[in-house]
């Protein structure tokens, strides 16, 4: 892992790692660059680079008030910034999709394209509630083992997932303390979630039409609480030139490395040149 300074002091982590087209993976909204590792592996001839938001993974913890998606959108443009990159193209994974959304519409100019994973500019509240119930807590659960072992019942809409995969994505999001599972990001973030989706939410189809000339691609979960079918037929309708992928067996968030959700993301990769 490396580091950069942001402009207020805060010390960021990120990872960059391959060489070819640059690709700026944004990962969920309580996630770290571990979002990333299973799809890392298929990507051939792009440079990948990933970044814990602040506030998550081994990023500085800044506190309520900075835990924003034009913050951690400046976040990211600092980091090219650091990285010496003038343009990159964006996979975004749930918050790291509206986080690019939002930099078409401030900041075209630093971006190649832009992949949705399993977001859009329709939320929907069924899915924004079950964060509502998670977010900034630890979990009941004391190990590893006996959370992953209760993901199966607990992740409803995601179908074949190994035993081994859901105890890495435990690993990836929790810490082992002697006294059970915590939480591996600031617990300050909740607030910041919850005053951000407080009351009526916009829809945000400009955000969504401001990529207009970029590649865009989308991958939905076909089980997916949070993007639904009709929130995609009408983004194929506004960008039919859009590369969509539905991912069976999968709610939010697809992990990526499905062959459905990988078909989709060379076919984005070869078009941003």
């Amino acid at each position: 892992m490396k580091f950069f300074t942001a402009d207020d002091g805060a010390k960021l982590a990120y990872l960059d790692e391959g060489e070819g087209v640059p690709v700026l993976a944004l990962s969920g909204l309580t996630r770290n660059v571990r979002d990333f590792d299973y799809v890392a592996p298929h990507l051939e001839g792009v440079r990948f680079i990933r970044m814990d938001y602040r506030g998550r993974g081994q990023s500085a913890w800044t506190g309520e008030a900075s835990y924003t998606v034009p913050r951690e959108a400046a976040d990211a443009l600092q980091l090219l910034d650091h990285l010496g990159l003038e343009k990159v193209a964006i996979l975004g994974t749930s918050r790291g999709g509206l986080i690019g959304m939002y930099l078409a519409a401030t900041a075209k100019d630093r971006m190649t394209g832009l992949c949705l994973n399993d977001v859009g500019p329709v939320l929907e509240m069924e899915g924004l509630n079950k964060i509502f119930d998670y977010i900034g807590r630890n979990p009941a659960a004391k190990s590893y083992a006996e959370m992953a072992a209760k993901l199966p019942a607990a992740m409803t809409g995601f179908e074949g997932v190994p035993e081994s995969r859901w105890l890495d994505e435990v690993r990836h999001h929790y810490v082992e303390t002697e006294t059970g599972l915590k939480i591996n990001y600031d617990p300050e973030l909740r607030d910041a979630f919850l005053a951000a989706f407080k009351g009526d939410i916009p829809e945000a189809w400009p955000l969504f039409e401001a990529a207009e000339g970029l590649p865009l691609a989308l991958i939905h979960g076909a089980n997916s609480d949070l993007l639904s079918d009709t929130a995609a037929q009408e983004m194929q309708r506004r960008r039919p030139d859009m590369i969509y992928a539905k991912v069976p067996g999968r709610a939010h968030i697809p992990f990526l490395d499905e062959p459905e959700a990988l078909d989709a993301l060379k076919a984005w990769i070869a078009k941003l040149g």
